[in-house]
């Protein structure tokens, strides 16, 4: 009985290899695909990520470039000509060149900052920031009421780009007189709980400028410096 079990194991091996060489054979290829997919797919990846490393750094290098010339204008020229690798990059570009600009074209830099408010390609938190520099640029020749409007949607914005807006807001009402208007949005700056201690001394500083007392932030160990 041993010898005939043992004869009929080795005969099952046998068709057992046999049933696999041909399943190889029939459908190994589909294995070898899957193998070269993996591999060209990691070598795609490896590939994009260094592409796009080095656009990051040519694009870095850029930009210091640009930021190197003497002259404002040619500076803000620069920067705006650098093809950028994104609408991200695209956004820092203009800022940036928005910035030089501002030192002798404020009018032409609150220009610049608008229109990179208007792109809607452009992430939110650019075109957020684009609108609070071109309102806080003195000179520019926008109305009181322009400045309001581009402001409006700002103040439901997250975080402190709502809390910026309301200070630029608050300095309009003192500029177009509207004192007590000012005054409510200083106060409200002054003890929310989002606002950074620079900018609660900035409102501290413009409340006692106005005449009034500084107010009391709940919580808080003393008033906002004042005067540091």
């Amino acid at each position: 009985m041993s010898d005939t079990d043992s004869f009929i194991d080795e005969v099952t091996e046998e068709v057992r290899r046999d049933r696999l060489f041909r399943l190889m054979r029939r459908y190994g290829w589909i294995g070898i695909l899957a193998i070269l997919l993996l591999v060209g797919g990691a070598a795609w990846n490896e590939w994009r990520k260094a592409q796009t490393e080095a656009e990051a750094q040519a694009f870095g290098d850029a930009l210091l470039t640009a930021l190197a010339q003497e002259d404002a204008a040619e500076r803000a020229d620069a920067l705006q000509a650098i093809p950028a690798p994104g609408p991200g990059g695209a956004a820092v570009a203009g800022l940036l060149a928005a910035d030089a600009q501002a030192r002798g074209d404020a009018p032409g830099a609150a220009t610049r900052l608008l229109a990179l408010a208007d792109r809607s390609d452009v992430p939110a938190i650019y075109r957020r920031i684009a609108t609070l520099k071109a309102v806080a640029l003195p000179d520019t020749g926008l109305s009181a009421e322009a400045r309001r409007a581009r402001l409006a949607p700002l103040t439901d914005a997250p975080g402190l780009v709502r809390l910026l807006a309301e200070e630029q807001l608050a300095m309009i009402d003192i500029e177009t007189g509207a004192r007590a208007d000012a005054l409510d949005r200083l106060a409200t700056l002054a003890v929310d709980a989002e606002a950074t201690e620079a900018l609660r001394r900035r409102v501290a500083q413009v409340i006692v400028a106005l005449g009034e007392d500084v107010p009391e932030i709940p919580g808080a160990p003393g008033q906002a410096g004042v005067g540091q």
